[in-house]
């Protein structure tokens, strides 16, 4: 029986607190929690909802998975791989139905926990990532471009190429004010790294510049020069900084049923970006996460923050870094930049009104890029053909359609590639003749040579590798070419079967009934114990009898000689 495992980090690493580290997460919790604040507002305005709402994410989700989570230094929040996901829901089903497969999502996180199914996910091919997490990055970028240079759109089409051919007719709408703010904010996060490298500014997120800069030039050009073209988030939303109280929507079960699928896709994208974010934090702390607790922490943070009106939540690379690269080892970080968010909710959310859309655009912009990829995309490139399928599906799925309809196909693409791998490194092959002893291994005891003569009348076959429905098959082909031939025995050696399944018990089976309708005897050799307990469960060893399963080629053989 599965047992339940969790143990959030938190309770184990405040057992030997001290006032230095809590001073080393105060430090890094409160630069954690003003990187945070751009972006929470960037995801939440492009997911399609007011930028409070992604404020009010990256509070409830990055206090419950800081609690309850595996991982000493994982900051949770809204993320750019979710933006597609949500705006696709909320256009489809609208808000109620975002926060009903939200919820769903959290109770898949936690079943995937509870399952201990943490280390299977970390598994999902690495070109199904990069191909999801490219697609995404091109689609938030083309999201963009509208706000990015002040176009004048009646309205966006949701598909990939039409988006692209109404921006290009919408060109000469292009307001030079906007586009000027909108490129100044990515040159300004570009550059910021390097131009604040050696200064205590250095600890302040480029993105958080870019806003201050151009909303105080904003501000200017509409005070002095008389500049109202370049758009704000307060011309596009009203503002509000009070907490929402708890509400839980109405489900009916024709409602959960067609939000199943969405929900599906947010867990899965969720954990495979959580789990990996703390895989990568652990390779910089040298600590260990439990994958487990993670996801169950994940989960809860999906079922609260609908709740209190947020959107989906994960673990998110870059905050976890920021956190990790100025000291927080601890999840009391994680907790004081929730509450850093908090405050900052509470007593300067109306000062957002003054952002301009263009430079939120340009933030964007650079998160697209950085999720992009781009190196890790061309790699692959270089790997076998079938990755490249793998990573070209995906992503093309991806931007073409949506993620949902990418992930369920490319994880059938990889399967099956990995079926047909498998089946790969398994051969069957005919051995006539003698036997060689120097290919033999323990499964052969060395006697007289003439035990390795294969006698008149008696057929050998060797299968190499684990015998399921791929071998199986190729067995039968083989087996097929030669039933002109009718000989008194066939010996199947399968020493270098590790395992057998169904099929290939059925495949037996066929094999051995048919030839004993020939009046031709099966017998096996060097079974191993564990192929050999597989084949009793199933009562192949009755059918076929005990003694001509045998445990080496010598006494298959002997028993060969006196059947023929």
């Amino acid at each position: 029986m599965t047992t339940l495992e969790f143990k959030p980090k938190l309770f184990s690493t405040v057992r030997n607190y001290d006032k230095k580290q809590f001073t080393t997460d105060l430090l890094a919790g409160i630069i954690v929690g003003i990187v945070a604040l751009p972006l929470a507002i960037a995801f939440g305005i492009a997911s399609g909802v007011t930028p409070e709402k992604g404020i009010i994410t990256a509070i409830v989700a990055g206090l419950i998975v800081s609690v309850f989570g595996g991982s000493k230094v994982q900051i949770g929040g809204p993320t750019g791989a979710f933006i597609i996901i949500i705006y696709n829901i909320i256009q489809q089903y609208g808000f109620e139905g975002l926060t009903i497969a939200t919820l769903l999502a959290g109770v898949f996180l936690i079943m995937f926990g509870v399952l201990h199914l943490g280390t299977i996910i970390k598994y999902i091919p690495y070109p199904i990532v990069v191909g999801f997490t490219s697609g995404i990055a091109l689609t938030i970028f083309t999201t963009q471009i509208k706000d990015l240079f002040g176009l004048t759109m009646t309205s966006v089409p949701s598909d990939f190429i039409e988006k692209w051919i109404a921006y290009f007719s919408a060109l000469p709408t292009i307001d030079w004010w906007s586009a000027g703010v909108g490129v100044a904010s990515v040159a300004v996060i570009a550059l910021w790294p390097k131009i604040s490298r050696r200064s205590v500014a250095g600890k302040l997120p480029g993105s958080l510049i870019a806003i201050v800069l151009m909303t105080i030039a904003a501000l200017l050009l509409r005070q002095y020069m008389g500049v109202t073209s370049i758009e704000t988030i307060g011309d596009r939303f009203s503002i509000s900084n009070q907490l929402p109280g708890a509400q839980v929507p109405s489900l009916t079960w024709d409602v959960i049923k067609g939000l199943v699928s969405p929900a599906i896709t947010i867990a899965i994208l969720g954990a495979i970006e959580s789990l990996l974010s703390a895989t990568v934090a652990d390779g910089v702390i040298g600590d260990r996460h439990n994958s487990n607790t993670e996801l169950i922490a994940q989960g809860v943070a999906n079922l609260a923050s609908p709740i209190f009106g947020g959107i989906p939540a994960t673990g998110a690379i870059a905050r976890t870094m920021t956190n990790i690269n100025n000291g927080g080892r601890t999840p009391v970080a994680g907790i004081i930049h929730a509450a850093v968010l908090l405050l900052i909710f509470l007593f300067l959310m109306p000062l957002a009104q003054y952002i301009p859309m263009a430079c939120l655009a340009g933030v964007l912009v650079i998160v697209s890029y950085n999720m992009s990829g781009w190196r890790s995309f061309l790699s692959i490139m270089k790997n076998p053909k079938s990755d490249v399928i793998v990573l070209w599906v995906t992503f093309l799925l991806t931007v073409i359609f949506d993620l949902t309809i990418a992930i369920e196909v490319g994880l059938i693409c990889a399967c099956l590639l990995f079926m047909r791998r498998m089946a790969e490194t398994t051969d069957v092959k005919v051995i006539s003749d003698e036997i060689n002893p120097e290919e033999e291994n323990s499964d052969f005891q060395l006697g007289n040579l003439e035990h390795l003569t294969i006698p008149e009348g008696v057929e050998v076959y060797e299968i190499n590798g684990p015998y399921f429905f791929g071998a199986g098959n190729k067995f039968e082909e083989i087996m097929g070419a030669l039933r002109h031939q009718r000989p008194k025995v066939r010996i199947i050696r399968m020493r270098k079967v590790p395992f057998v399944d169904s099929t290939g018990i059925h495949n037996l089976t066929n094999l051995c009934l048919m030839s004993q309708a020939e009046g031709i005897q099966v017998v096996l050799s060097g079974v191993n114990p564990t192929v050999q307990a597989v084949l009793h469960k199933s009562g192949f060893d009755t059918m076929l009898g005990e003694e001509n399963i045998c445990s080496h080629i010598n006494i298959a053989l002997d028993r060969a000689r006196q059947l023929a």
